[in-house]
């Protein structure tokens, strides 16, 4: 099978793409490779002109505060158009989000319905932000968030344009439209499947597929000093809840000075952030959440005790006990000293944690067997409608 795999935001799609090649299967990712961050992909459509060029750069900032118009969304919008031709023998394409190719969105449905054209067969993975998971969020029944810190405070709204602008007609509409147009539409994990579910749609939910034959599991050793990582990404951090882990690691840093050694980082490409935690014992990932993004994923095959989102409802589902194979992290500064402080006062802990979360992936996320899942989720209806 040929698979076109469009946007790439997390790894998600190269570690899926992984999986599906050692099954046999021709993988092509396309997107921007989401910025600093720079994530491979087979056809980048990131903007050159608008940013790789001084000139270019100034045009495009001059452009986008005299008559608001992006020229970075429009120069992706034509880098995507230019490479149409060469996808017309997939059998299957899948969008990371229905704003995949991070253009205006009647650029977006315009080339959709395009490429459409020359793939029959579509789904949309539901792996972040999107227009029914902000709905739900706005309906404010769970106990918190990525948008609890916009509630709490108004001001911040220009902190989270990314997830609100899915609210907007635009989006809303184009979301709809890949709705109708996609056969399937996937989770990636409980922080999407649970709001989904809730806003009445049918989805398929498939665990983030986790390539352990690249990711080695780094056993810890008891040593005279707990090594905790935070890694700060300035586009996310409010919506992440980091401002909940600073001040926690102010505290453990009195209390702790010759116990403990602190590392914060900020902005890192992805390259350089997987390397920078490797010394790790501890990893701190994010406050608002319920299951485990791919950071935390990875922090967790690798054997890293991750402070993340681990709540009732992931515990549930898998069947698991609290602190088993990571720590849920909450909006609150004094329990999370005190889980800190627990695991720093018990270092045979953080053993115990380590060898479950590696265990933990191998058995929910192999890539392999989550590869499977995509296609039988894929193909199933079609290849049961041929015989």
């Amino acid at each position: 099978m040929k698979i076109l795999l469009l946007g790439e935001y997390s790894r998600l799609h190269n570690s899926l793409k992984e999986g599906l090649e050692a099954l046999g299967h021709e993988v092509t990712i396309v997107g921007c490779g989401d910025k600093f961050k720079r994530f491979p992909v087979d056809y980048s459509i990131y903007t050159k002109i608008c940013n790789d060029t001084s000139i270019g750069n100034f045009i495009f900032k001059s452009v986008r505060k005299i008559i608001s118009l992006d020229l970075e969304k429009i120069e992706k919008a034509i880098r995507f158009y230019l490479l149409l031709n060469k996808f017309s023998d997939f059998h299957h394409v899948q969008l990371i989000n229905s704003d995949a190719l991070e253009t205006y969105p009647f650029l977006s449905r315009f080339l959709y319905k395009k490429l459409f054209q020359k793939i029959k067969n579509r789904s949309l993975l539901i792996c972040g932000d999107e227009t029914p998971i902000v709905d739900y969020w706005f309906q404010n029944e769970l106990k918190y968030s990525v948008l609890t810190p916009y509630f709490e405070d108004k001001s911040l709204e220009n902190q989270f344009q990314f997830p609100l602008k899915y609210r907007k007609e635009n989006y809303r509409k184009t979301f709809h439209w890949l709705k109708e147009n996609c056969q399937k539409l996937i989770t990636s994990d409980l922080d999407y499947e649970i709001p989904m579910q809730k806003m009445g749609f049918s989805t398929t939910f498939i665990p983030n597929p986790i390539n352990t034959d690249v990711i080695a599991f780094q056993p810890l050793e008891n040593t005279p000093k707990i090594v905790i990582f935070l890694g700060i990404n300035r586009l996310s951090s409010i919506k992440k809840g980091i401002v909940y882990f600073e001040k926690a690691l102010e505290i453990i840093r009195e209390k702790y000075a010759d116990k403990v050694e602190i590392i914060v980082t900020k902005n890192l490409p992805y390259s350089e952030y997987i390397l920078a935690y490797n010394k790790a014992h501890i990893v701190l990932d994010q406050v608002f959440a319920y299951d485990q993004g791919y950071n935390a994923l990875e922090a967790m095959a690798k054997g890293k005790i991750v402070f993340t989102g681990a709540e009732t409802e992931f515990l549930k589902y898998y069947k698991i006990n609290e602190d088993e194979v990571a720590i849920n992290a909450l909006p609150n500064v004094d329990y999370l000293v005190s889980k800190l402080s627990f695991l720093i006062d018990n270092p045979n802990e953080i053993i115990r944690i380590s060898k479950n979360a590696r265990s933990f992936i191998e058995k929910e996320h192999d890539y392999k067997i989550i590869a499977e899942k995509y296609l039988n989720c894929w193909f199933i209806n079609q290849l049961s409608k041929k015989e």
